[in-house]
């Protein structure tokens, strides 16, 4: 499966549960995207999503105990597209970034493909 006509965007990626984050890699890669940084940690994902070029992020809501407000604020001043991962619902989401995409973990492939499509077209 691919992303039709999205293929070859970038994304950068926060997760900070190692595997998750190389499962997701592989998913994006597998759906034409290409992973233009990962982050496993508050301090990283701020340093890359300000030094780092992306068309969209996708970002944990939980990484080490820390919620990720300062980094989708950052990204969210760049104009950048995101959407969250969570294994807590909506409800898990920051109250200010309530309307915003958010996949329930654990996702398929598919339901990325589609969630990463849809946010990218309404950016």
């Amino acid at each position: 499966m691919t992303a039709t006509g999205l293929s070859g965007r970038s994304v950068f990626l926060v997760e900070d549960e190692v595997m998750i984050r190389m499962m997701v890699a592989d998913m994006l890669e597998e759906l034409g995207f290409k992973v233009a940084a990962e982050a496993g940690d508050i301090a990283e994902a701020m340093r890359l999503a300000e030094a780092t070029q992306f068309d969209i992020a996708i970002l944990d809501v939980n990484v080490n105990g820390k919620v990720i407000s300062p980094v989708a604020d950052l990204i969210k001043a760049k104009g950048c597209p995101f959407i969250f991962a969570t294994g807590y619902g909506s409800s898990g989401l920051p109250e200010q970034y309530r309307d915003r995409p958010a996949l329930q973990k654990p996702f398929q492939l598919d339901a990325l493909g589609k969630t990463i499509e849809a946010a990218l077209r309404g950016s």
